[in-house]
């Protein structure tokens, strides 16, 4: 075992590396050498370069599954920019099929130049005017559907109370629901629905596309009245997902996990520290017991992520989902809190006529787990 004195003005990233015993020294070195100048070492003659900017090999231990290896990183070397924090973390090392990502650790001034969270779970309590229990949200869908008929299944689900409705990560601005037209259809039922229950559900349409499309959704989703959306950082890009939803207000920004899996990248690292640094302010992750293999200690460590302090940044909030069903309500409580937001969709579609009695179950039952959690 290899320890080191940790330079908290370093980014410290914590790598599970695969490979025999007798290469690991090398491999590390390699790693090093990879994620910060890519060329050979006795090639750089500038002394200021080899002392602050190429990686350090800081700790090596062996585990269950390889060894772990602690690099410290130059935080001169990302420039304040996500994206490239990014690139520093994992870039090349991402296509050698035996590392993995598991970890990382910002000095304060990084931490400070990346956005974080604009609203949070305060915010989005504030949006949603729910206070003292966890939040509900649903999906809309299957995509296919016309905006008209969106609207009318948005209507339903608001009626029944559900605080955030948002759109399938699968419709974006296809000819039979153009984004323009959905937007405004649906945030007109959903605000119907709102007068005629004196509730807050807010609707969170996907934006989606390159970084002029996603200005004209904005653009369009500002004036339908829409104060969530909802986005996958790992579709635009980093820097698309801060800078161009950013610029537009500070609109609630809820992360969807698609492509997250592409990468070998700890999904609490990935979803639950990393998207809230750029500026999630509720982060969605396949919950255990669902359509997804992520364990039960992956999920509670995806919502501590989301959670725990980072800086100055305000927490995320976790959205535990992927085939999730309103039996498991309590469950799920039990397991992440009231600070989560659960999110249950086509179990409540599956019913069919009965929809909207099964939609105002799972309010309830939130409810009332949530009252259950705060007693104990």
């Amino acid at each position: 075992m290899n320890t080191f004195s940790r330079d908290d003005s370093r980014i410290h990233a914590i790598y599970r590396v695969r490979c025999d015993a007798s290469d690991i020294e090398q491999r590390a070195f390699a790693l090093a050498i990879e994620q910060s100048i890519e060329m050979p070492l006795h090639a750089v003659r500038k002394a200021q370069v080899r002392e602050e900017i190429v990686g350090r090999v800081e700790a090596i231990e062996a585990c269950d599954d390889g060894f772990e290896v602690t690099l410290s990183l130059s935080a001169h070397s990302v420039g304040g920019e996500a994206g490239q924090l990014m690139n520093m973390l994992f870039g090349n090392c991402s296509l050698q099929p035996d590392i993995e990502l598991l970890d990382a650790t910002l000095p304060a001034d990084l931490l400070d130049a990346l956005p974080g969270p604009a609203l949070g779970i305060a915010g989005l309590r504030e949006l949603t005017g729910a206070q003292a229990r966890a939040l509900t949200c649903t999906a809309l869908k299957p995509q296919g559907l016309a905006p008209d008929e969106l609207a009318a299944l948005a209507y339903v689900l608001a009626r029944a109370g559900i605080d955030v409705i948002k759109d399938d990560h699968g419709i974006a601005d296809q000819r039979y629901a153009p984004f323009a037209e959905r937007v405004i259809a649906v945030q007109r039922a959903v605000d119907r629905a709102n007068r005629e229950t004196g509730g807050s559900t807010v609707y969170a349409p996907n934006v989606s596309g390159g970084p002029s499309r996603l200005a004209a959704q904005m653009r369009d989703a500002h004036r339908a009245g829409v104060r969530c959306v909802l986005a996958c950082p790992m579709l635009l890009g980093v820097p698309a997902f801060i800078e161009v939803l950013r610029e537009h207000g500070e609109v609630g920004l809820i992360a969807h996990p698609a492509m997250a899996g592409a990468s070998r990248i700890a999904p609490a690292l990935l979803l639950g520290k990393l998207f809230r640094l750029f500026g999630a302010d509720a982060t969605i992750f396949p919950n255990f017991g669902g359509r997804f293999s992520y364990s039960r200690d992956t999920c509670r460590a995806i919502a501590a992520a989301a959670r725990d302090p980072l800086g100055a940044h305000a927490p995320s909030m976790p959205v535990p989902a992927g085939g999730m069903r309103i039996e498991r309500v309590a469950e799920m409580i039990a397991q992440f809190g009231t600070d989560t937001m659960l999110l249950i969709g086509g179990n409540l579609l599956e019913a069919g006529d009965a929809m909207p009695q099964r939609a105002r179950e799972f309010v309830e039952q939130v409810r009332e787990a949530s009252d259950a959690a705060s007693v104990v």
